[in-house]
């Protein structure tokens, strides 16, 4: 099945917006692009999704998911497009670890994917020669395909780098966009403004896709996906819920605010046996009628000032829970569910579940992968028998100001920040929020066991 790898040299090389011209011009054309994204970012996927005409992008992430779990997946979905498209994150050889485990180059040489390097050309010169052909002998084994130069100041600029290009490597220049403010989106402090927030979110993407198939050589691209070798990935099997167990139904808050949420994680609540009821805190009255609740990631910061002046909705969510109702949220879920919100010298009330003000800080408070293990008051039944620690992560701005000295926690935090260093998950009734995300992956099955909870207080 084609498909494609598209990292670069090092972060903030445009990769994502190359990628959103390439998968719009291909969804264009009548290809079927299964949109995926290296780690554990929600942001990108969004825009991914989007440009490929609403198809769910999904996280292909070392850190929570087995290898044999990547390739299956991977398989899996490639099963229903006509190629695939991966868009890595930092640079291609980047790593934690000195032998390059878990980089980009490690998961295109697992997935069989021929690579396409996005390299920021502002400035350059002659020395992109000895960075390509320094890239290239690295890793041997590690197909590149072709180079797409980002950000070129003009048609002499073009010239003199194609030349040195072709004079120096083997390597095709598959394009080279112009640096352009056109071709920019909005950033805020956790990266991209959201696909789902950005006003004409549309037009930026088809200007983008207009700058891309202008420039790049989008044949040459598609060959290259082509030549992709045959995968003896053995696709992942979707399990569902057993016959004759009752269907739960699920509030879920989607809007301009919140949004983050992991497709295979929904994929995952309705196979056991959930039915997805979206909701806007926004601009919603009151809550849908629901036996439980989800309040994802997103930035209850940007719209604070509406979200306080909807004080039904602030009011239905707090009596769901105090009547006992299971709720889950995540890191802007929990910033809601706080008595106030601070930031930038304002104050905005929240919904009052949790007794305990939040407040935006100018540097991140928690940032990166973290290991969780729960504590004996973890709330839903059934954990895995051979999952003893959760692997998960986490990205906020946000800390609770003072933590109160009742609350109890779902987990222990081996390596990460949480709410104090020590613990998050906090357990308020029959609510938990947590400012780690969770995945469905590697047998965690939170989806499963959460709709369970639900089935089972109902």
């Amino acid at each position: 099945m084609a498909h494609l790898y598209l990292s670069a040299s090092q972060k903030s090389s445009g990769k994502t917006t190359l990628s959103i011209g390439l998968i719009r011009e291909l969804y264009r054309r009548g290809q079927t692009v299964q949109p995926f994204k290296k780690g554990p970012d929600y942001i990108d996927p969004l825009w991914l999704a989007r440009a490929a005409g609403g198809r769910a992008c999904h996280n292909l992430d070392y850190h929570t998911m087995p290898v044999d779990e990547i390739r299956s997946n991977f398989a899996r979905l490639l099963q229903t497009s006509t190629l695939g498209l991966i868009e890595g994150n930092v640079g291609l050889y980047d790593s934690i670890h000195i032998n390059g485990a878990g980089s980009n180059a490690e998961l295109a040489k697992l997935l069989g994917a021929p690579l396409v390097l996005v390299i920021n050309a502002q400035g350059m010169g002659r020395g992109i020669a000895p960075l390509l052909l320094g890239y290239q002998a690295f890793d041997p084994d590690l197909w590149i395909g072709g180079v797409i130069l980002n950000k070129v100041g003009g048609s002499r600029h073009e010239s003199n780098l194609r030349r040195v290009i072709e004079y120096y490597t083997d390597l095709p220049v598959l394009g080279a966009v112009p640096r352009s403010a056109e071709l920019a989106i909005e950033e805020r402090h956790l990266g991209l403004i959201p696909s789902n927030e950005a006003m004409a979110v549309e037009a930026t993407i088809e200007a983008i896709h207009r700058a891309v198939a202008e420039t790049v050589d989008v044949d040459r691209v598609l060959g290259i996906a082509e030549r992709a070798p045959e995968s003896d990935a053995v696709p992942s099997p979707l399990e569902h819920r057993p016959p004759g167990e009752p269907q739960v139904r699920i509030g879920i808050a989607q809007d301009e605010v919140f949004g983050f949420y992991y497709p295979d994680d929904l994929a995952g609540l309705e196979r056991a046996g959930a039915e997805l009821v979206p909701f806007s805190p926004l601009a919603d009255a009151n809550l849908p009628a629901v036996d439980g609740l989800i309040l994802g990631g997103g930035f209850p910061e940007s719209r604070m000032a509406e979200l306080e002046a909807n004080r039904a909705m602030r009011e239905s969510i707090a009596a769901f829970i105090a009547d006992g109702g299971v709720a889950y949220a995540e890191c802007g879920g929990l910033m809601y569910l706080c008595e106030r919100l601070h930031w930038e010298r304002q104050s905005c009330a929240m919904c009052g579940v949790l007794d305990a003000d939040v407040a935006m800080h100018d540097r991140p408070q928690g940032r990166g992968y973290v290991h969780l293990r729960e504590t004996d008051a973890f709330p839903w039944p059934h954990a895995p028998a051979n999952v003893t620690e959760i692997r998960a992560h986490e990205f906020h701005h946000s800390a609770i100001v003072e933590a109160s000295p009742d609350w109890r926690y779902a987990f222990n935090v081996l390596r990460g920040t949480g709410i104090d260093g020590q613990h998050d998950g906090i357990i308020h009734q029959n609510l938990l929020a947590s400012y780690a995300h969770l995945r469905d992956v590697g047998a965690v099955n939170w989806t499963g066991r959460f709709v369970e909870r639900i089935r089972s207080m109902r």
